[in-house]
């Protein structure tokens, strides 16, 4: 088969490689029918993930139709279409009885790592993938959902929702920024909805996402390259600032910036994936009963999102801007890493 295999910092490559086997009772052969390229494969590329080996085949995100099965699996069959979750679940030890699915203490990849795929065993950018754990790694695709939308909830969505919403305790009425309004802020968007946010401001340095954020349920956009970024976002608090500030880059520019906005007794929700230390200002945040929080997500939103998106609830097939072949997928790369030029927030590669 073939797939997008890293060979170091900066180095990837398209190219023939052995098909995946089965290698425990309760894996999965998955033929990907439809993949996608995710801003933390970017971030891998750019050696910010060193537990990533050379010769690892990255992705973590995938639609796809199970060709063969462990012997232990029963909940599954051949020919199902699934959702490839990007994180594992043994579904037995502690932490994924307590819905912690992201330090799922299964032996696969490390104990302890429930993001495995494309990071520390071949991911989803191929034509096969194994799936670990697959009774409860992989979701069943209902009818009226398609490859585009399913492929959306490998990672995105739930990370958005996660540990955005949920983890910066969104409430009914509550003004929520998110700093970034890539694909995993403007899914933050979409569902802050869920819990009743009542103004949702987006903020990033592209207009042109800015204007898309309008679709995701955005009530208003403010340019991060204004000079009076931070005064244009406290004037729609009457000064107090927001009650949620969702950052969904993973810089130290943009970490400050949440940090700035946030008003006193309010959440900052770190969803972005960072390379670099950040500074953090406790010196000046302390007195103002701020709450931080960040982590992986843990997907076991999944199959809730799942119900919305196939009733049409969330604005899923919106996120997709351009779609490849297998063939082309150095292209695709070259294409979602110029986002700013192409207009792209998801593509997606199909074989």
């Amino acid at each position: 088969m073939k797939a997008l295999v890293y060979g170091g910092p900066g180095i990837k490559e398209w190219k023939e490689v052995p098909n995946p086997k089965i290698m425990q009772p309760g894996d999965a052969i998955v033929k990907v029918d439809t993949t996608t390229i995710c801003g933390t494969d970017l971030h891998i590329l750019k050696g910010d993930v060193p537990a990533v080996t050379v010769g690892r085949i990255l992705g973590h995100e995938a639609v796809g139709t199970i060709t063969e099965l462990g012997s232990s699996v029963q909940s599954l069959k051949v020919g199902d279409r699934v959702i490839v979750s990007c994180i594992k679940s043994c579904g037995h030890c502690a932490n994924c009885k307590a819905g912690l699915y992201s330090h799922c203490l299964g032996e696969e990849g490390a104990s302890g790592m429930g993001w495995i795929l494309g990071h520390l065993i071949d991911g989803t950018q191929a034509e096969f993938v194994r799936v670990p754990y697959a009774e409860n790694s992989l979701h069943k695709m209902p009818a009226g959902v398609t490859d585009e939308e399913g492929v959306l909830l490998s990672d995105i969505f739930p990370t958005g929702f996660e540990i955005g919403v949920q983890s910066g305790y969104v409430k009914p009425g509550d003004t929520v920024a998110v700093v970034g309004a890539g694909p995993v802020g403007l899914a933050a968007i979409a569902t802050a909805g869920l819990y009743g946010a009542a103004r949702i401001i987006a903020i990033d340095l592209d207009e042109n996402r800015l204007i898309k954020s309008k679709e995701f349920g955005a009530t208003d956009y403010v340019l991060a390259s204004a000079a009076d970024w931070k005064s244009q976002v406290m004037a729609m608090t009457d000064g107090a600032g927001v009650d949620v500030a969702i950052e969904a880059v993973g810089t130290p520019a943009t970490f400050t910036m949440s940090t700035e906005i946030v008003r006193p007794g309010g959440h900052v929700a770190n969803v972005g994936v960072h390379g670099k230390p950040v500074e953090l200002h406790v010196e000046n945040l302390w007195i103002h009963n701020v709450t931080i929080s960040m982590g992986l997500v843990n997907t076991n939103t999944t199959p809730m999102l799942l119900k919305l998106i196939a009733q049409k609830k969330l604005p899923a097939a919106k996120m997709v801007t351009h779609h490849f072949t297998f063939d082309k997928f150095l292209d695709a790369y070259d294409t979602f890493s110029r986002a700013a030029e192409t207009k792209a927030l998801k593509v997606v590669i199909q074989g």
